[in-house]
């Protein structure tokens, strides 16, 4: 396993939190405005929820997809991992600007 290998991991783990974080007050508001913006905001979280469950899944459980990922070369590691923390950075952010 390589560096950006294991940062890609991490990015996604906080991804998953943050996307817990964010359903759990879009889903309280939705249920306390019933406003297509707030269930908008909740399917989104959904949907990136299970996308990005199902990458944690590909990156450490599955054994085929985990061997190629390992082997894959230092550049597209480093490309496949910024995707990922560029995802964290833009929750984060929407994260701050719920709770703000």
């Amino acid at each position: 396993m390589t560096l950006w290998y294991d940062v890609a991991r991490v990015a996604i783990a906080v991804n998953l939190l943050l996307l817990l974080g964010l359903g759990y007050v879009w889903a309280g508001n939705y249920r306390r405005f019933r406003s297509k913006h707030a269930l908008g905001l909740l399917l989104f979280a959904v949907m990136l929820f299970l996308e990005n469950a199902v990458a944690l899944y590909l990156y450490m459980l599955d054994p085929v997809m985990s061997a190629w990922m390992a082997d894959v070369p230092v550049a597209p590691q480093r490309l496949l991992t910024l995707l990922r923390v560029f995802e964290a950075v833009a929750l984060a952010f929407i994260a701050w600007v719920t709770w703000d």
